[in-house]
């Protein structure tokens, strides 16, 4: 456990950094961002977690239908997701070449897309499907070996935009279509993950609805990280 004691730390970044369990005492902090996953935060003795997510909640409603066990709301939040993203991309297209720059050392537009061409493949098809076909090689996974380019992926690729989007679209219709027919019985049955060593294998043991839920959440995440960035860069 590393201690910091009478330390400047103005302007420090901790990226990708596990702080379960850290402690600040008698610090100053002033336009500070924290943006990951955050649970039980006291702030001067105050839990302040269920004050986040219901504001959260209160701006983007979409994230109460992600939650939900009814198979409807689950069906209009893919369709909600579906749209945002649709008016993103629009917005994107207005701008040429602005889906391949980054900012803040975040992905490009055109990566977070194809970050969720491999999310759709991995926790979609494999999870709630049970698929062992191989994933779309424009797909970007983990950075951990031995995942970075297993499977069907290729780094090497730099697909342009229509073409991730086109991706993107067969795969939010194959969900759509998938969300039609699907019971409340079949979301909360044991996900048939495959038994092998395709990511991601700490799946096994959750239903389909928790992956699903994974599937919707880092479309949703996703979203919101690409807007942020988008708006940086044109301003």
């Amino acid at each position: 456990m590393k201690r910091y004691v009478d330390e400047d730390l103005h302007g420090a970044e901790f990226r990708e950094c596990d702080l379960t369990g850290a402690r600040l005492i008698g610090v100053v902090m002033q336009d500070t961002v924290i943006d990951g996953l955050v649970s039980n935060l006291v702030v001067n003795g105050v839990e302040v977690g269920e004050y986040v997510e219901a504001e959260l909640d209160r701006r983007h409603p979409v994230r109460v239908l992600i939650r939900s066990e009814d198979p409807a709301d689950l069906r209009e939040a893919a369709r909600q997701l579906r749209e945002g993203w649709a008016a993103t991309v629009e917005g994107i297209r207005r701008t040429p070449g602005i889906e391949g720059r980054s900012v803040n050392d975040e992905w490009s537009a055109a990566q977070t897309m194809r970050h969720l061409v491999f999310v759709h493949d991995s926790w979609f098809r494999r999870c709630c499907l049970g698929s062992t076909e191989l994933f779309t090689p424009m797909g970007i996974g983990p950075d951990v070996e031995p995942y970075r380019e297993a499977h069907g992926l290729d780094r090497s690729l730099d697909p342009s935009l229509d073409e991730i989007v086109r991706v993107r679209d067969a795969q939010a219709a194959e969900l759509e279509a998938w969300l039609d027919e699907v019971t409340a019985a079949q979301l909360a049955a044991p996900a048939p993950v495959p038994e092998d060593d395709v990511w991601p294998p700490y799946a096994r043991g959750r239903s389909v609805r928790q992956c699903l839920r994974t599937v919707l959440n880092e479309t949703f995440e996703h979203h919101g990280f690409c807007v942020r960035d988008l708006d940086l860069i044109e301003a």
